[in-house]
């Protein structure tokens, strides 16, 4: 049997040992296109929830916990896998409900409404992946209960099973086995359990990386403690990194396509921001006295640059005047545009790079003064968590599942104000399927797919989230996509290009792809700046 204490504790230790190992689970992705990897979704997810984990006291229940946890992950849930995460501890949640302390046949029931929870929200499972991993452990845990009701017994179980099905992935779904890679999210989900098992068996706490060394040293070489997200200005020094590091030890730097984040260790915390503010505007910064702190200190679970937004939504109640209201998720400066000018009240900042969470979503929702709010999440890896957001709104939400930005644009010019809310939502998703969509952006890692040996670097085509071509020169790999996106009711073709794209530049591309289609296509380039694809090319 356990008490609430240690499931506390068990599971801010599976979160430490996944975000300990995120960058293992993301070198996991198959797919070679610079995306919102499934380690850094699921560590993220988690991450949400242990955060408030940690804020409660050894006194609580077992109820408690679930309940704090289960409400922590689906908020700060990014993309499918961390959806699926968050499904499989909101379901765990309910069976823990009423329950003090829990025994190996309660830790048993509870996952399996997790898992029921978490197969019932996907439209088609996929076997081979997370919830395959899932399931097994949750069947293992079954039938250790009927002769072994130990809570050590139980989680020992799930645990060794959840090993055993992810060594097994690699059959379930060829892509896998030719990647010569066990499924992501399965991995994930292994770590989790391993932490877990840690303070079940042993009582210990797997910490995040360097806590239990700073706990334990007594010199410390570097009084302050600096950490901050930098807004990237107009005239950002260059070598901003280099010049941190003048001033102490840097212990992490990410720099992003919108600013930088850093933790450095230094005597000089006035110089260090300083040289920030050299290079942008500071958005959050924290600095702490180690020399104080150190045996105090706390790991906190932040996002990474891309993830730092400018939108600050505030909460509107429902005006019952306004009947409809619209959410677009999308990235770049002309596609926010394009889907304000379309009428979207509220535009939430994300896409490939950056899935946003069930919580950014829901505040997006919850700042639109509607009755009926439509919500375009424009990727699919975005789907599920538009969906979660939905399930807790305080208004009539009704999600859109396109998956890409033409898809969703399309779904806005078919809406008719005077129409219901069951024709217009018939209407978007017909809109969907008027639109292909077509991507080119770059490899951002060596890798083979599909039949394509793929170089980091190389130019990537693909249709549908397919792919088609690789290559080096831009040209070609742009007018053999479009080719392959026309059919013979094409009566137009949009090139939107992104932040690393010129006018000229795009023009330019615009102009080839026009001269290998039928002059009866209109051909036009608009200003998207998204980040990540060079081209996004829509067929209609």
């Amino acid at each position: 049997m356990i008490n609430g204490k240690q499931l506390r504790d068990a599971f801010i230790s599976g979160a430490n040992n996944l975000c300990n190992r995120k960058a293992e689970v993301d070198a996991l992705n198959v797919f070679p296109v610079p995306d919102g990897d499934t380690g850094t979704n699921m560590s993220m997810t988690i991450g949400n929830g242990a955060k408030e984990l940690e804020k409660l006291g050894d006194d609580v229940t077992v109820e408690e916990v679930a309940k704090v946890a289960a409400s922590g992950f689906l908020r700060g849930a990014r993309g499918n896998s961390g959806v699926i995460l968050s499904l499989l501890f909101r379901g765990f949640s309910k069976g823990m409900k009423g329950k003090e302390t829990a025994t190996g046949a309660d830790i048993a029931a509870a996952f399996t409404l997790g898992v029921e929870a978490a197969y019932k929200a996907v439209m088609k499972p996929t076997e081979g992946t997370i919830l395959t991993v899932a399931r097994c452990a949750a069947e293992k845990a079954s039938e250790i209960v009927k002769y072994d009701d130990s809570t050590v017994a139980v989680i020992y179980g799930m645990y060794l099973q959840s090993r055993r099905t992810l060594a097994q992935t690699p059959e379930m779904l060829p892509i896998l086995k030719k990647s010569g890679v066990v499924d992501a999210g399965g991995q994930g989900l292994v770590y989790i359990f391993e932490g877990i098992w840690s303070v079940i068996s042993e009582g210990k706490m797997i910490m995040p990386k360097g806590a239990e060394e700073a706990g334990a040293s007594k010199e410390v070489k570097y009084t302050y403690c600096v950490e901050a997200v930098v807004k990237k200005g107009e005239n950002a020094s260059e070598g901003f990194e280099k010049a941190l590091s003048a001033h102490g030890e840097m212990v992490d730097y990410t720099e992003g396509t919108l600013g930088a984040k850093f933790h450095i260790h230094t005597n000089e915390p006035g110089k260090v921001i300083t040289e920030s503010l050299s290079y942008g505007t500071i958005i959050a910064t924290k600095i702490e006295n180690m020399g104080i702190a150190h045996t105090e200190m706390k790991f906190e679970y932040e996002a990474p640059i891309e993830e730092v937004k400018e939108e600050k939504f505030v909460y509107a109640a429902v005006d019952p005047s306004v009947e409809y209201g619209f959410v677009s998720v999308c990235a770049g400066k002309g596609l926010t545009d394009v889907f304000s000018d379309l009428g979207c009240d509220n535009i939430v900042s994300g896409g490939q790079t950056m899935n946003p969470s069930t919580e950014d979503i829901l505040a997006a929702v919850q700042a639109t003064p509607a009755k009926n709010v439509f919500v375009l999440p424009n990727n699919k890896n975005i789907v599920m968590a538009a969906m979660q957001a939905a399930e807790i709104a305080d208004r009539n939400v009704i999600v859109i599942p396109s998956k890409t930005v033409p898809q969703g644009i399309s779904a806005m010019l078919s809406y008719d104000p005077e129409a219901s809310v069951e024709d217009i939502t018939a209407a978007m998703n017909e809109a969907l399927s008027a639109v292909i969509t077509g991507q080119v952006t770059f490899a951002a890692r060596d890798s083979e797919f599909d039949g394509h040996k793929i170089k980091e670097g190389e130019l990537l085509a693909m249709k549908e989230g397919k792919m088609l071509y690789t290559g080096r020169e831009m040209d070609v790999i742009c007018s053999r996509l479009a080719k392959a996106l026309v059919t013979k009711e094409t009566s137009m073709v949009t090139v939107y290009y992104g932040e690393d794209v010129s006018e000229e530049q795009a023009e330019a591309i615009r102009t080839v792809i026009a001269g290998k289609l039928s002059s009866d296509i209109e051909v036009n380039a608009i200003y998207g700046g998204q980040p990540v694809y060079y081209y996004i090319i829509s067929a209609e």
